[in-house]
């Protein structure tokens, strides 16, 4: 049984959603992958109402839909991760940022989770249709590249991108070969 469960953010998970962007600001880290902004907002309504506006293309700074999820711990109701499911490519998503985007906390990458969450989130995306997947990770980021390809994720292309001024690879991961 998947120990995950994506639920799409709400104030029932302010608590817990602070304590998660509180841990990522403890250990160092600049971003949280999937998150919406989140290490931006100190004010939890503020970035729920950015969650809100990225999930319409017409108000989303990407220019499309997509959808943010946590991925929650079935059995403590800890956050564990975020993901996010944009449901079209931008031309500029198609240089490297993907359809998905995901982050695991630090305390608990290793064990699986990232994995669970992407077959998750596949699932979602196969909901709305979609039959291929574009996933990026930066080339340095090994455990990324072994979760995606652990889905079905096939290297497409690795290169200095311009966007994110870092060597990235673009997965694909198809319908018919990616685990769901």
């Amino acid at each position: 049984m998947e120990e995950l469960v994506l639920e799409k953010p709400s104030m029932r998970h302010e608590n817990r959603a602070m304590a998660y962007r509180e841990e990522f600001l403890a250990f160092g880290e600049k971003k949280i992958q999937g998150a919406c902004g989140l290490l931006d907002y100190t004010d939890y309504q503020d970035w729920l109402a950015q969650v809100a506006r990225a999930s319409n293309a017409a108000t989303s700074p990407w220019g499309v839909a997509a959808t943010t999820y946590f991925s929650v711990h079935r059995g403590s109701g800890r956050i564990i991760g975020t993901i996010q499911l944009r449901h079209t490519l931008s031309e500029e998503m198609k240089q490297g940022g993907g359809h998905i985007g995901y982050s695991v906390r630090p305390t608990e990458r290793g064990k699986g989770y990232a994995k669970q969450q992407l077959a998750l989130v596949l699932r979602e995306a196969d909901r709305l249709g979609l039959t291929r997947v574009m996933v990026s990770c930066e080339k340095r980021n090994a455990a990324s590249a072994a979760v995606i390809r652990s889905c079905g994720g096939v290297l497409y292309w690795e290169g200095f991108s311009e966007i994110f001024r870092t060597i990235i690879q673009i997965y694909w991961i198809d319908k018919r070969t990616g685990i769901r």
